[in-house]
């Protein structure tokens, strides 16, 4: 075991704070990170969890959302034409004006009653399943139970966030665009910070009125394979088909693609690159400063080093490989800090979402950090004089 990493171990409480300042700014950084690319997965959850293995959208999109995504109906049979292809439907959806219903007990006092509430109306998107079995447009997460409930005719889902925004609970009627539907099943792990989004199956929708079977233009084309593990050659295979009318998305490419996405917005890259700079200073100078002072109170123990003839040289060394082991044991600090915080959001239904990618980025950020700091406190080392030892 090397002298910088037996120093941490036996002095861990002088380099305490150094750990918990890496670890506050690690946090910082991949909380906020996380908590904007899951708003990003609240928005995809259907397409990222659903079945399908390609998605086929206008050649123009970007990603889900990034320009127009939807497509000709008649390009279904053409997608139907491949032979890997067995199953193609579009991904209907929609919106519309949702109001609870308040269920007025006659013997409630007028106190009661006004505590009670006007009922609420809400602009809502709508999301179509296909309740068939093992239709491509449902979400891999969803329940048979889940599948069965919305199988009843005007029945909905609504995800546990929107419950409270929109005033009702499991099994409450409610109007949808002036017509009586039910809420019959809550999901979970689909919130949407924008606009409440409610699901029902395309026969439901369709009682409504709300169809739009008819309609030349539909949704993006999700499209199941006989080999999913097949599915990166097929799609290039469908575009050269399609002689640029639309493009074939895998499923793992366009989660890439939104993913990507949410980082070209301006607001948000100010908001994360403001917590990448108040973490690095808040992080550099709590950990130079810390390092500083252990070193500074270890300064006989470095200069027994000097007189033993330990040259200057090597004690830097020493200084920069202890800074890398608290850097190290601060990477781990921070991702076991925003492990925490990670399920106690999923415990409030809120998305935090920690790609390996961002692990390794604020990781290497961090080490990087407590190197720099490392590297500032070498100058203290110029007061171990072997001479102070005879004071």
């Amino acid at each position: 075991m090397s002298l910088a990493l037996s120093t941490l171990l036996y002095e861990w409480r002088r380099y305490m704070a150094a750990v918990m300042a890496l670890a506050l700014s690690g946090l910082l950084v991949l909380a906020m990170t996380g908590v904007f690319i899951g708003i990003g997965k609240g928005f995809t959850a259907q397409i990222e969890r659903s079945s399908a293995d390609i998605i086929v959208m206008q050649p123009g999109a970007k990603s889900l959302g990034g320009g127009p995504s939807g497509v000709p109906r008649r390009f279904i049979p053409l997608v139907y034409n491949h032979p890997d292809v067995v199953e193609v439907r579009p991904l209907a959806g929609g919106w519309g004006q949702f109001q609870n219903i308040k269920n007025v007990d006659q013997t409630m006092s007028a106190a009661e009653r006004a505590r009670q509430g006007a009922p609420r109306q809400q602009g809502v998107q709508v999301r179509i399943i296909d309740t068939s079995p093992g239709a491509v447009t449902i979400p891999v997460d969803y329940s048979e139970e889940l599948i069965d409930a919305l199988r009843q005719p005007y029945a909905v889902a609504i995800d546990e966030t929107s419950l409270r925004t929109l005033g009702v609970e499991l099994g409450d009627r409610a109007l949808f665009n002036g017509q009586t539907v039910r809420v019959a099943a809550v999901t979970r792990g689909y919130p949407n910070m924008m606009q409440p989004i409610i699901v029902m199956s395309r026969d439901s929708l369709r009682m409504l009125g709300q169809t739009s079977d008819s309609s030349p233009q539909v949704g993006p084309l999700m499209v199941a394979l006989k080999d999913p593990s097949r599915s990166s050659i097929v799609a290039t295979q469908l575009n050269v088909m399609g002689g640029g009318n639309y493009k074939a998305w895998t499923r793992q490419e366009l989660a890439d693609a939104n993913q990507n996405a949410m980082f070209e917005e301006g607001i948000l890259v100010i908001i994360i690159g403001g917590c990448v700079v108040l973490g690095t200073i808040i992080g550099v100078a709590i950990t130079w400063q810390t390092l500083r002072g252990a070193i500074m109170a270890n300064i006989k123990e470095f200069a027994s080093l000097r007189a033993l003839g330990v040259g200057m040289g090597s004690l830097n060394r020493i200084v920069m490989e202890l800074s890398f082991w608290v850097g190290i044991v601060g990477v781990a600090a921070a991702i076991f800090l925003t492990w925490l915080v990670q399920m106690l959001a999923m415990a409030n239904a809120v998305i935090i979402a920690l790609p390996p990618a961002l692990l390794i980025v604020v990781g290497g950020g961090l080490i990087v950090i407590s190197m720099l700091s490392g590297l500032l406190s070498l100058g203290i080392l110029k007061n171990s004089q072997p001479a102070d030892l005879l004071r």
